[in-house]
Order: structure tokens, then sequence, then C-alpha cells
């Protein structure tokens, strides 16, 4: 096969390898708002909120169970999930795919203050919502179950209009105030935007892990992404490094346990709260010096971030 050129991933291609029915989202989350813009700035602020159910409550635990059945697409790279369905199908079985379920489960931390829901929970809006695929599958590299992967909290991509790769560098956090995970979430994610590039930058590892296990599961098109992070191509010139954050955190405006509230009031009491949401981003951009870049920053009020972490460890399989 001879050299693909620069245009050979186009926007269409990457659609392609999205994952999942984004339909689903909808279930378990409302938009409240998209496309928020901050004045000077190239910042995109989204909000969702729990969706409430006919008999009027939030549905935590149908959320984390959404997510859960999403871990193994998140957790194992698209190659071998292809290999597992192309083996079953040839066997008439489930067995290789219920294997790589099990492989998934496995990568999850059970630690209290764990990330890894803000950061799955990120990928299926990056995916379904924004429609940005993941690009790098990081946690199968992980070593120890125990730990978190070191790096950003994602890696995806997207294709501009004059034909230059989008890398979205993905950040989350979720903390008990709105203005505690913002101010954290955007400094977390300024140094794989903004530092000059050089072998001790933050974005360095995950740069070298992209020009050997990017992947698109098609084998044309996984190499000719490869090609955009190999410091010997022509290729690695035409990457525009972009931002996609995530924060959770709690509000009081949900209703309590036995309690019930109404979808329209819950949607104008978060976009009340939100323009406080939107000044404090637009406050943290300034501060970490990322007004020119392209961020889409997700807002996802809980009724509580640490009964979030609970709820999916315990979904997971993982509350000790």
């Amino acid at each position: 096969m001879g050299e693909l050129d620069l245009s050979t991933i186009t926007a269409t291609e990457l659609e392609a390898a999205l994952t999942g029915d984004p339909e689903m989202l909808d279930v378990h989350l409302t938009l409240i708002e998209r496309d928020i813009a901050v004045a000077g700035q190239s910042v995109k602020i989204h909000c969702h909120c729990l969706a409430i159910d006919g008999n009027g409550r939030i549905q935590l635990h149908r959320l984390a169970q959404f997510m859960r059945n999403a871990a193994t697409d998140y957790a194992m790279p698209r190659s071998k999930v292809a290999e597992a369905k192309a083996r079953d199908a040839k066997f008439k079985s489930t067995e290789a795919v219920a294997e790589l379920v099990e492989r998934a489960k496995r990568s999850f931390t059970n630690l209290a203050t764990t990330g890894e829901g803000g950061e799955l929970l990120l990928y299926l809006l990056a995916e379904r919502f924004l429609k940005l695929p993941q690009i790098l599958c990081k946690m199968d590299l992980k070593t120890d179950d125990k730990m978190h992967y070191h790096g950003a909290d994602g890696v995806y991509a997207g294709v501009a209009a004059d034909g230059v790769l989008k890398l979205y560098w993905g950040e989350s956090k979720v903390y008990a105030t709105a203005e505690k995970a913002i101010s954290a979430c955007l400094e977390s994610l300024a140094p794989y935007l903004i530092e000059p590039e050089h072998e001790g930058a933050e974005r360095e590892r995950d740069l070298l892990l992209l020009s050997d296990k990017a992947d698109l599961s098609d084998d044309r098109l996984t190499a000719a992404l490869r090609r955009y992070f190999d410091r010997s191509s022509p290729m690695s010139n035409r990457v525009r490094y972009c931002g996609v954050a995530l924060v959770g955190f709690g509000v009081p405006f949900y209703p309590g346990e036995g309690a019930t509230a109404v979808a329209d009031d819950i949607a104008k009491a978060a976009k009340v709260t939100l323009t406080d949401w939107v000044a404090e981003v637009g406050k943290g951009i300034v501060k970490n010096k990322l007004s020119s870049l392209e961020i889409e920053f997700l807002c996802v009020p809980l009724p509580s971030s640490q009964g979030f972490r609970d709820v999916f460890l315990e979904v997971m399989g993982l509350k000790s």
C-alpha cells in the first residue's frame, strides 16, 4: 500500500468510528444549554442535568448502569473489541466479548476517591454528544488497578475544515462545588494545550503512546492516524491542540431522597445558576492563558459529588 495523503482521514471517517447510541444519553441526561460562548475566548460551554423520570425522581443508579454498560467500549481498544466480536461471530459464541467485559471491569480502581466515573462520563459525552471519537485507550495500559493512569483523562479527535487533525486533550473533575471543579479542571488541562513542545512536556508521554497505540479499528485509518504523531512525518505539523473538559459538582436543586421534582423546575434552576458557572469558566480560561484555544466544556451538576462516586463504584461491583 502506498503512502496515504493528508486528506485520508476525513470528518466522516472519524464519525464512523463513534460507538454507542447517542439517543441513550437523552434517557439519563437532559441538555439544558449548549454552545455558550464567552466573549474574547474560544471556549464553548454545554450543560446537562440528570433526567427526571415520570415519577419525578432522578435515577442516579440508572445513569451509573448506563455508564457501566459502556465501560468496555471505553476501556478496551477498538481493534480488540472488533477482534472479539469477529471471533464470537465465527464460533457462534459470546465468550470473547465476555472476557473483554471482565478485563474492562478489572481495569477500574475501587478507591473511594476515584475520578474514573468522571472520565467515563467524559467519554460518553465526547463520543455521543460532541461526536469526538476516543483515539487512545489508556485504561488498557494500566499496570495497577489501584492506580489511575498518568497523563490526560482522555484523548479524542476531530478534523478541522482545513483538514488539520484536531487533537482534544481530555480532563475531568468531580468536586463538591462548581468553583473548585472548574478551577481544578482548567488548571490540569492547561499544560497539555500551552506548554512548548519539548521532551519534558506533560503531553509528551501521551504523544508517544499515540504514535504506537492510536486506534480507529480500521487498519488503514489507524495507520494514517498514527502518522500524525510520528515526529519524522510532515503530518506531525498538521495537528492542532484543543481541549474537552467535564466537571461534575454538587447542587441543591435536585429532589432529596423520597421527594419529587418537575423537570422544568430543574432546568430553570440550572439555567439561573449556569450564569455563575459560565463566569467561573471564563475566569479560569483567563487565569490559565487559554483564551485562544478551542475548548469544549461540559458541566454536569449532580446531587452530590461523593454520592456519584459511591453509586458508580457500587454499580461497577467495586464498592468495598
